[in-house]
């Protein structure tokens, strides 16, 4: 509640430093001087200097501000208290801090619980007082030295850009930062699952059971974690949602771009982009208890058997969920195709239809590619459809009309509940999750050379 509350002071002295830094450059205007920036770059460097220290301070107060209070709940505790080991110390600083807000505990006559959270609150409030002094002190001092530093030889708008360049690299710093770590991440636990399976077992198994075993003479205590059911279950659930997505998907954004009227775009166009906002569990429950079920009882009266869960009914409701990705991407691409490609193709005698296929659709090629790459990838981390509707079973088969798994799901499925990462069932999650990352970076630089290839065609 407090950072929301700070949050929202900082936004109206955002815009109260903003006002007053414009008006006074307004004002030196008004008195007939010539200022080098524009009032709204005065304004703005005005409320730089009024918020972001204190934005810098806020996030550093809500990293070590919890640390600072545990540290002193653990000091204020019975001596007793603080040797117990860190798990049930921390349950017991769970206990202390659930109390302080009112929320049930495990022991609530416990008097050591009762007087911590008691000091507990008062440090809370203490602290809430103390962060919004500090914040209001920041914007204050940093108010008072922007408003001196408005004179007309101030260089506002340079000041201005510079700091929007250092919070664009900071931006970018911190995206590669962060993709560094999780392939960091990846790279450490799958190291230590390779440890104990080989990696050509893992990579080239054709049986997936990840059991750990309770003892020695257990069976299946060794588990399997031959991964090629498990992709090649993803194999075919994507390439069947592909199938279905890619020509419809295609086909519609022509249409919408080439033939539709402006008033049919405008109707067809948002109809088909609802299906991207339609939550995944939702189409979980159409393709678990519609789709799959109509395959069934139809493929029964064909003679042909489609098991409950299979993969065709997992890609047919993906295809649907992932069209919107390529229609309209699609659409925005075709759209973009210079009108003079069009133009030239009719003067030399071109029809409609042979304009599309020959010029428009080529020259929007590189579009077409990034708009399947990204429903491509949206199939492949696709979860809750492949749960409810293909089921769990690593099969490792190429027959749509048997249940199969992903491994998205199955990263899920290791990775749920409490789990130690010392056993080759958990850490397989993460040898899943980098082989998965090491195909995706494939498929991204294949599209990518294809896409240079035509785009240099048709520059």
């Amino acid at each position: 509640m407090i950072y929301t509350i700070a949050l929202a002071a900082l936004a109206a002295i955002w815009f109260a430093s903003w006002k007053m830094g414009q008006g006074q450059a307004r004002g030196i205007i008004a008195g007939g001087q010539r200022m080098h920036s524009l009032p709204s770059h005065y304004g703005a460097y005005t409320a730089i200097l009024a918020v972001v220290p204190a934005v810098l301070a806020l996030l550093i107060w809500s990293i070590f501000q919890p640390l600072i209070i545990d540290g002193m709940i653990v000091s204020s505790l019975p001596p007793e208290r603080q040797a117990l080991d860190d798990l049930f110390l921390n349950a017991l600083i769970n206990d202390i801090r659930n109390m302080a807000a009112g929320n049930p505990v495990r022991d609530a006559s416990d008097p050591v619980i009762i007087a911590a959270a008691a000091e507990l609150s008062g440090w809370q409030t203490t602290a809430n007082f103390m962060l919004l002094a500090l914040l209001g002190g920041l914007a204050v001092i940093g108010l008072f030295i922007s408003r001196g530093q408005v004179v007309p030889e101030m260089r506002a708008r340079n000041r201005v850009e510079r700091f929007v360049m250092v919070l664009l690299i900071l931006s970018s710093t911190i995206a590669v930062i962060t993709t560094v770590g999780i392939v960091m991440s990846l790279l450490y636990e799958s190291i230590e699952f390779f440890r104990r399976v080989p990696f050509y077992e893992f990579l080239f198994g054709l049986h997936w059971s990840p059991q750990t075993a309770l003892r020695a003479d257990q069976v299946g205590g060794s588990g399997s974690f031959g991964a090629i059911p498990i992709f090649m279950g993803t194999l075919l659930i994507s390439t069947i949602a592909l199938c279905i997505a890619a020509p419809v998907g295609l086909f519609s954004a022509i249409y919408m771009a080439e033939f539709s009227s402006p008033r049919a775009r405008s109707i067809i166009k948002p109809l088909l982009e609802i299906l991207a906002g339609v939550p995944t569990v939702v189409y979980g429950f159409f393709a678990a208890l519609l789709v799959a079920p109509l395959l069934r009882d139809g493929g029964a009266q064909l003679g042909i058997g489609i098991d409950s869960e299979s993969a065709l009914a997992a890609g047919l409701v993906m295809g649907v969920m992932i069209i919107p990705f390529v229609s309209s991407l699609s659409d925005d691409v075709i759209t973009a195709v210079p009108r003079s490609l069009r133009e030239g193709s009719y003067g030399l005698g071109a029809t409609r239809a042979e304009t599309i296929r020959l010029v428009i659709v080529p020259a929007a090629l590189p579009g077409i590619v990034g708009a399947l790459l990204l429903a491509a990838s949206r199939a492949i981390g696709e979860t809750m459809i492949v749960v409810m509707a293909a089921g769990l079973t690593a099969n490792l088969t190429a027959n749509p009309f048997e249940a199969v798994t992903t491994v998205t799901v199955q990263i899920v499925t290791l990775l749920t509940g409490d789990q130690e990462f010392d056993t080759a069932k958990t850490l397989s999650a993460f040898a899943l999750g980098l082989l998965l990352f090491v195909v995706t970076l494939a498929l991204n630089v294949m599209a990518l050379r294809i896409v240079r290839k035509y785009r240099e065609k048709y520059d």
